[in-house]
């Protein structure tokens, strides 16, 4: 019994703790259906926005396109001929954006034109939130407790059940 309570209070501890922690932000793995016949300009506004440290997943069918990273000239003209990196293996590509800079990629399989072709900007990663003011640590540190003691309150009704 004695350990049963040891256990039930390092639980509670290791959730409040969690509970206290700050929120974060984190990269994303953002998944491209590259397929031809797309117009990934709309695309393009209806995922964004998009962050240093973001991966890039394009799907696609093998033999049938390709990933190319271009610089803007290219990506204007279609024209792979200066690619700053090109992908055909397997079935799927994955890229970090690993700068804060604007992306180019097309397909080098004649759908560029038709709109497969995607210029993707991406920015600094946003500042976490700041810490809790006094005043929000407070009523944060109330709450947690409000928790303890719901906890150890079902936690002791369990035991009280258990014996009858």
């Amino acid at each position: 019994m004695v350990r049963r309570r040891a256990a039930w209070a390092a639980l509670l501890v290791a959730l409040a703790a969690c509970a206290a922690l700050p929120a974060t932000t984190t990269a994303n793995k953002i998944s491209i259906n590259w397929a031809p016949n797309t117009n990934y300009t709309v695309w393009e506004q209806t995922h964004g926005p998009f962050y240093k440290g973001d991966w890039l997943v394009f799907y696609y069918t093998t033999g049938q396109a390709d990933v190319v990273e271009v610089n803007e000239s290219g990506y204007n003209r279609c024209d792979a001929s200066n690619a700053i990196y090109n992908y055909s293996k397997g079935r799927s590509f994955a890229f970090e954006l690993n700068q804060t800079k604007t992306y180019y990629f097309i397909c080098s399989f004649g759908y560029c034109p038709g709109g497969m072709r995607l210029a993707i900007k991406s920015q600094k990663l946003p500042p976490p939130s700041p810490p809790p003011s006094a005043h929000d640590r407070s009523a944060a540190l109330a709450r947690s407790h409000a928790g303890l003691v719901l906890y150890a309150a079902a936690a002791v009704l369990a035991a009280l059940l258990r014996m009858l």
